[in-house]
């Protein structure tokens, strides 16, 4: 029978001296503290082995097998020569480590504190963001300067909670909206028009000593000079009456005096046609000094300072690609539907205008808190808001102002009244291959469309595109030679002197040979100077799409306000954020994508119980003045 057999089933009881022989090693092993000493029972190993090849005659009978490792000769014969009694084996201390072994090095790169990381993080791309800029890599430079304000704004930690944070934070977002960068925005096309800030926000909430000096002027004017509105001549009147005698206040009166003449004409046919008082125009005066693209702070649009859901309510169209509140002769006659209409409601026109501005609601509330259907009665009660009081005032001393204006020292030259031809181009066209294709600057173009939001036409074939008078038959002529579906993405070149296909083609980074192609022209042909070429440049993929921007919210803001000022959805906007509710608070960084994005379908906003203007300030220049009344 093999060793093996013998192994498995032959039991092995040692002798009392061979138990004691393992007891001490393992006592050894187990508790000899610092020595760590083992006793090794080779001799009762080896008896276990003798005793198996001697009793395994009786084994069952069939055969297992099992690989013993065999003990190493030299300790076998170490072991025969010590007899039965083994030596201990010394070894070392544990752990057993070698001295000249190194210790394990990482990998990985170590990684800074959460706070300091994201600083570095911040100033890479920023630093990115500048670099390309200045390289004139606009699309990258965009990209590094969202991430930069992403990173921000996503990493769960309030810049105004730490001072490192908090002036990283404002530099970088100041940075971005400095006027290069603003115009870098801008250079694709479809940014929107800048704003410019509406008066009335200026002077709405402000207060005046009263001249005594004034005061017989104006009874005397008020009673010799012709008007279709009640002037009243009081102190309240007075007041601002002294305002438009400052530097500041004169130069809001010249300037809205000036730009009257643009618009004078047209306004005074759509009041006649209304049957509204003509009076009613320095109402426009007071609101926006007759400027198309003037913006309040509570997102109040153009000449006459519609609120969009109020705009929408009397007929004016607000989309991402135009919004009519700055179109002046439709916002002209919605402004004359929405008094008369005011005027059927209260019989007065003074409560009509302060209706106009603060909204219906606030009046009728004031006129049922007090019992007086009286303006200087609710003005005396504080029952209308503190803008609200004002801006009648302010009407009045305009008008005062404007129909006597030799007798307070003001001349101005009118503007003159723009004659335009207008086209319907039939689909979406930018205003640059306009421009180009009649030789005009875009300024011009854009003067004449203030309705228009970008340097685009809305896809619209009922669109009125206006264009200076005598432009119409070649613009309709030239722009036929490029196919309409290329008008928002191709533009027109005029050769000057020296310049090649080659040197062209980079300025639009397109290829001379498709430029050659376009024009009918062999690739290595000489240009005229004066020549017009076709370029067929290619849109970029990223003005199909939104872009994130952010917008540090100014005192009285309103999520509404900012919602109209970026042309998007305040609900949207309450998502992008996590608002809970919609309240928005000084201080404040809202994420707004916008920029780019698909035309907007649904402009008009919930009708909301707010009727106060809250300071809104554009994106691209601080805010100034003091808060003024919404136009609900």
């Amino acid at each position: 029978m093999g060793i093996a057999q013998g192994l498995f089933c032959v039991p092995f009881t040692p002798t009392p001296r061979e138990r004691e022989s393992v007891d001490r090693g393992v006592w050894a092993t187990y508790h000899g503290g610092m020595q760590r000493r083992m006793n090794i029972p080779a001799m009762g190993l080896l008896l276990a082995a003798g005793l198996a090849l001697a009793g395994c005659d009786d084994a069952g009978k069939k055969p297992v097998q099992a690989r013993v490792p065999a003990l190493a000769p030299a300790a076998a014969s170490t072991a025969a020569q010590q007899g039965k009694q083994a030596t201990p084996a010394e070894l070392p201390a544990l752990p057993l480590t070698s001295p000249s072994r190194r210790p394990l090095v990482s990998l990985l790169p170590a990684v800074p504190g959460g706070k300091d990381y994201l600083i570095q993080q911040v100033q890479a791309k920023f630093a990115s963001g500048e670099q390309n800029f200045k390289a004139g890599h606009l699309e990258a430079a965009r990209r590094d300067f969202d991430d930069a304000v992403d990173w921000m704004l996503e990493s769960g930690y309030d810049p105004n909670g730490d001072p490192k944070l908090s002036e990283l934070f404002r530099h970088v977002v100041d940075s971005v909206y400095t006027n290069e960068l603003q115009a870098f925005r801008a250079g694709d096309g479809f940014s929107e028009a800048p704003a410019v800030p509406a008066p009335i926000d200026e002077v709405a909430e402000m207060t005046f000593p009263v001249d005594p000096r004034l005061k017989e002027r104006a009874e005397e004017a008020a009673k010799s000079i012709s008007h279709d509105l009640p002037l009243t001549v009081n102190d309240e009147v007075l007041s601002f009456l002294n305002f438009f005698q400052t530097p500041r206040g004169r130069a809001i009166v010249e300037t809205g005096l000036s730009r009257a003449g643009r618009y004078r004409e047209m306004i005074a046919r759509v009041l006649r046609e209304e049957g509204v008082p003509q009076d009613l125009i320095y109402l426009a005066q007071a609101e926006s000094a007759f400027q198309p693209l003037a913006l309040s702070r509570a997102g109040a649009r153009g000449i006459w300072q519609f609120v969009a859901y109020r705009g929408h309510e009397y007929g004016l169209q607000h989309t991402w690609w135009i919004d009519e509140r700055q179109d002046p002769e439709k916002a002209t006659r919605a402004a004359a539907q929405h008094l008369r209409d005011l005027y059927g409601m209260f019989g007065d026109w003074y409560l009509a205008m302060a209706a106009y501005n603060c909204g219906p609601g606030n009046v009728q509330k004031g006129i049922e808190r007090t019992g007086y259907a009286d303006f200087w009665e609710l003005y005396k009660r504080n029952a209308l808001p503190r803008e609200t009081k004002n801006y009648v005032p302010i009407i009045l001393a305009l008008t005062l102002i404007a129909k006597d204006a030799a007798h307070y020292n003001i001349v101005v030259e009118p503007e003159k009244p723009v004659p335009t031809d207008v086209v319907k181009p039939g689909r979406a066209i930018d205003l640059r291959l306009v421009a180009e294709t009649i030789d005009v600057d875009v300024e011009t173009l854009r003067g004449l469309n203030p309705a228009l939001l970008r340097l685009a036409t809305p896809d619209d074939p009922s669109f009125e595109l206006h264009l200076p008078q005598g432009t119409a038959g070649r613009f309709s002529a030239e722009i036929a030679d490029i196919p309409p579906d290329k008008w928002v993405s191709w533009r027109r070149h005029r050769v000057e002197a020296g310049e090649t296909l080659t040197s062209i083609g980079k300025k639009y980074r397109v290829t001379a040979a498709a430029i050659a192609d376009a024009n009918n022209l062999e690739r290595n042909e000489a240009l005229e100077a004066g020549e017009k070429l076709i370029i067929p440049a290619t849109q970029p993929q990223s003005e199909t799409k939104r872009r994130l921007v952010s917008y540090r919210v100014r005192r009285g803001d309103t999520l509404g306000g900012i919602a109209d000022r970026f042309s998007v959805n305040a609900e949207d906007l309450r998502k992008w954020n996590r608002l809970k509710s919609g309240h928005v608070s000084r201080g404040m960084v809202l994420r707004v994508y916008t920029i780019g994005g698909v035309p907007e379908t649904s402009p008009v906003r919930r009708r909301t119980t707010t009727t106060k203007k809250k300071p809104q300030a554009s994106a691209a220049s601080p805010s100034s003045g003091i808060t003024a009344a919404s136009h609900n």
